[in-house]
């Protein structure tokens, strides 16, 4: 039996197996799916900046 490799999402902070690596980031599959049908006047739209601007904070810190 294979075991697949999990790694927690940026976004909700779940391992997961499926999904997207964003440089060295990884965004679950539901976090994505939820983000990209989040319109920009939507209170968790903020949200999602803030937690994806990681990606630039941790590499350039």
């Amino acid at each position: 039996m294979i075991e697949a490799h999990r790694h927690t999402c940026i976004i909700c902070g779940i391992e997961k197996v499926e999904g997207i690596h964003i440089v060295s980031e990884f965004i679950c599959e539901s976090c994505e799916n939820e983000m990209i049908q989040t319109d920009v006047k939507d209170a968790k739209y903020p949200f999602f900046i803030h937690q994806l601007k990681q990606i630039w904070v941790q590499k350039n810190a």
